[in-house]
């Protein structure tokens, strides 16, 4: 290119440029170091960078420079404020084309909206090459210069050549700086993470420990890293195990624990063991495989539910002592001074003429006594029966089934005395399931079977009436459900319509 009879290789802008980019790292000064370095080479006065906007649909200007000869800054803010669209003006013709143009005297082209700021400012001569990258044009170079410079189709090559380069480095640059971004941001997660965050690669080796680990198992990342995870955190009676199920899981990808919750034992740097919630994930990346398990100390849930156990356990003691001491009371008290009543009554009667219009009224009112002597027998029995303090299931459970409007079939008792909750759940369990089938499941038949087991006793009550019964329709099953629960066993009930009704609990007797 020829200025004033002066030969100025554009090489000297080609080679200023890799300078910019070799030594500035910073992206928010990379882009106005390079237009005055572009500038400075090529001795032009103004140069703006355009960026495509995130929708494609416009160019805006990030960044400007001009020489120190150029004191009217009013073109550049005119050019910061501008917003193009493709074709319009020399940016946008560059951006529809993706090739370099050039425009002799800006002043007086048509398509350069900003040609009166320029003539101001005293600009003429401008070209503009495409930024591109492999995905296409990512933004727009522009220079401009007092004097009037006719087309350099060397300059415009250079500058093209020059416009790829910076598009491959800055997309290169903008995803390094991405990757950086994401990790930073993926390292203040697991720095501020309560759950402990361990990966392991595909020999076992932890990988990485956040500061929540460090918290937990009590050493440092540093300490953990490198090192095999399972004799790490996993006490010594699970290591095999654990070893086992890696190395199948390795060689056969069966992922039968991954991403499911796991509770087990975990071990702490002092050897101590404490119980962990635990979910593994697998990462989803070329090369061998690794793995990152998401760890929650559960000592004070599990504390937490021990305790909810027991005192539902104790809640339910609470009830039946309650229960056998009004039985008690009932049995001791009313019911004795009734029957008392009743001797007195019958006396009273054998003196009397056997007619007689008193004589008729003491009958009347020694039957009433009977029968009202009878409910509260009944009533004591139904809020805890003697007979099951005193003899226990067998003859308690018979004294039902003989009750039992429906003919009822009951199997084998076990004979041996049970702490009193067992004994008192498995009687109401069966003492319920015979009113619910009265009253609702109109049966002929209800079968009752009780099993005994070292550790269990299982409760199996199977009617032949119409079914449907819902749990969670009435109070009775739900109570039962409830009570049953407290004591740690389980309580299921069938009832398909049509076909009867199976309920089954299992309560733990140990």
């Amino acid at each position: 290119m020829k200025i004033r009879g002066e030969y100025r290789p554009v090489a000297r802008a080609d080679f200023a440029v890799a300078r910019i980019l070799a030594a500035t790292a910073a992206e928010e000064v990379l882009y106005a170091e390079l237009l005055a370095a572009i500038g400075d080479s090529l001795d032009w006065d103004f140069g703006a960078w355009w960026e495509i906007s995130d929708d494609a649909a416009s160019l805006r200007c990030i960044e400007t420079w001009r020489s120190g000869l150029l004191q009217d800054g009013d073109f550049e803010t005119l050019t910061r404020q501008t917003t193009l669209a493709t074709g319009i003006g020399l940016p946008g013709r560059v951006w529809a084309t993706e090739r370099p143009a050039w425009i002799v005297d800006v002043t007086v082209d048509p398509n350069f909206p900003r040609g009166t700021g320029a003539l101001l400012a005293g600009l003429h001569s401008g070209f503009a090459f495409p930024v591109q990258s492999a995905r296409g044009a990512v933004g727009v170079i522009e220079m401009f210069a007092t004097r009037m410079h006719e087309p350099d189709d060397e300059l415009l090559q250079t500058m093209a050549s020059l416009g790829s380069q910076l598009g491959q480095l800055i997309e290169r640059r903008r995803a390094e700086r991405e990757v950086r971004e994401s990790n930073e941001r993926r390292r203040a997660i697991l720095d501020a993470a309560l759950d402990c965050v361990i990966t392991i690669d595909h020999l076992g080796c932890v990988v990485e420990f956040n500061p929540a680990a460090e918290r937990t198992f009590g050493y440092r990342a540093d300490e953990a890293i490198g090192r095999e995870m399972a004799e790490l955190i996993i006490p010594p009676a699970l290591r095999v195990r654990h070893r086992d199920g890696f190395s199948r899981l390795l060689k056969t990808g069966q992922e039968h624990v991954i991403d499911k919750r796991l509770e087990l034992m975990g071990m702490r740097s002092d050897g101590s063991e404490f119980p962990v919630e635990l979910t593994i994930t697998r990462i989803d990346l070329p090369g061998p495989p690794m793995f990152t398990g998401y760890l929650r100390d559960i000592t004070e849930r599990k504390r937490a539910e021990v305790e909810l156990r027991a005192s539902r356990a104790r809640i339910v003691d609470a009830a039946d002592e309650a229960r056998r001491r009004l039985e008690h009371d009932l049995h001791d008290g009313a019911q004795t001074r009734l029957a008392n009543l009743g001797i007195l009554l019958r006396l009273a009667r054998g003196k009397l003429e056997p007619s007689g219009e008193a004589g008729a009224l003491l009958d009347e009112a020694i039957d009433d006594l009977a029968e009202t002597t009878r409910e509260l027998r009944e009533l004591a029995r139904g809020i805890h029966p003697a007979i099951l303090t005193q003899g226990g299931l067998d003859p308690a459970l018979r004294a039902l089934a003989a009750r039992s409007r429906v003919r009822a079939r009951l199997g084998a008792v076990p004979q041996r005395r049970m702490p009193q909750r067992v004994e008192a759940t498995v009687y109401f369990v069966v003492a319920e399931a015979l009113t619910n089938v009265t009253r609702y499941a109109e049966a002929e038949r209800v079968e009752i079977d009780i099993e005994d087991g070292p550790k269990h006793v299982r409760v199996v009550i199977r009617d032949d009436g119409r079914g449907g019964a819902d749990p969670a329709g009435g109070s009775g099953l739900r109570g039962l459900a409830d009570r049953v629960a407290a004591l740690e066993g389980s309580f299921e009930v069938t009832s398909p319509p049509g076909e009867g009704t199976t309920l089954h609990a299992v309560i733990p007797c140990a």
